[in-house]
């Protein structure tokens, strides 16, 4: 065995950002081996000592992004606004499909045993995002809260720990038929727009924190639905588009305007202990072999779905 680091480089700047440590095997017969050949050899001699965190057989998931572990950010434990590691596993780090991942320590959380595979899979990025928007906009008992594209992965989170916090949850959803989904996931009310007019409409009157889980389309009635020093929580960008924002009336409301870029370990460590008080669901609509990943991708961009897509390694 050997302890080798590999630098890891930026393809589109063409430059070393960083070094990953690897522990390599050469077995006497000069072949390399299959992961299902060196996993059991690697368990049974035990983790690289630079390893400090987790042990063999601990039970991890891993965070929405790398972090540096030295900035201010990271040392404050804020490790998702890290100025120096901005790269998302799976999307900007390749390797989201595939069987072992390997990444530095820090990009794993501890995970509880008697959690089911296809909600680890999804806890940080929809229940986590969901759970960080929400406390940082200073939710508590009491607080009404809307919720748009409330249909969504993280909207339907939002509903579910929104309620369970005590706040009262307004939904908002583009289609009748979305209603009873809606009010099942904790809504307290559901107002039914497919257009960017619902702050007209919102039952109650305004709303002490809007979570915008679509972007364009509905951020600006979502500000609208607040009332003076509310906040609005900026979790969704479908479309892509640029807003035109009234930035007076933001001013003469007091308004907050808060983005949340992803759970960090503290965010998740508290929604673990808010899931075992009152257990959290997240629909899934499918769940496919890591084989199927194209065709899973595929079902996605049709829409029409109920949930998430796991693939199962």
């Amino acid at each position: 065995f050997s302890l080798v680091d590999q630098p890891q480089f930026d393809r589109e700047g063409a430059v070393m950002v960083g070094l990953e440590s690897l522990l390599r095997w050469t077995p006497r017969d000069g072949e390399p081996s299959p992961p299902d050949v060196f996993i059991p050899v690697a368990e049974r001699n035990g983790l690289s000592p630079d390893v400090t965190e987790w042990a063999i057989g601990q039970r991890v998931a891993s965070m929405h992004r790398d972090s540096c572990g030295t900035c201010q950010a990271c040392l404050a434990g804020e490790l998702s606004l890290c100025a120096n590691a901005a790269a998302v596993l799976g999307l900007l780090i390749d390797g989201g499909y595939a069987r072992w991942l390997t990444a530095p320590q820090r990009c794993f959380y501890a995970v509880p045993e008697d959690i089911d595979p296809a909600l680890a899979a999804v806890f940080q990025c929809t229940l986590g995002t969901a759970w960080r928007g929400l406390t940082r906009a200073g939710i508590r008992e009491g607080s009404r809260v809307l919720v748009t594209g409330a249909n969504g992965g993280v909207g339907a989170a939002a509903l579910q720990i929104a309620s369970g916090l005590g706040a009262t949850a307004i939904a908002v959803v583009r289609r009748e038929e979305q209603v009873a989904d809606a009010e099942a996931l904790g809504a307290a009310s559901v107002v039914v727009d497919d257009g960017g007019g619902f702050h007209k409409q919102v039952p109650g009157g305004p709303v002490d924190i809007a979570m915008d889980c679509v972007g364009a389309p509905t951020f600006n009635s979502a500000l609208r639905s607040l009332a003076v020093g509310g906040r609005l929580v900026a979790v969704g960008n479908i479309t892509g588009e640029r807003i035109d924002l009234n930035i007076g009336y933001v001013i003469t409301f007091g308004l907050q305007v808060i983005g949340s870029s992803g759970a960090n370990r503290a965010d998740l460590a508290a929604l673990l202990a808010h899931h075992a008080r009152s257990p959290l669901h997240v629909p899934i609509h499918a769940r496919m072999p890591l084989a199927d990943a194209d065709r899973a991708q595929r079902f996605v961009a049709a829409g029409g779905l109920q949930g998430r897509v796991v693939l199962i390694p």
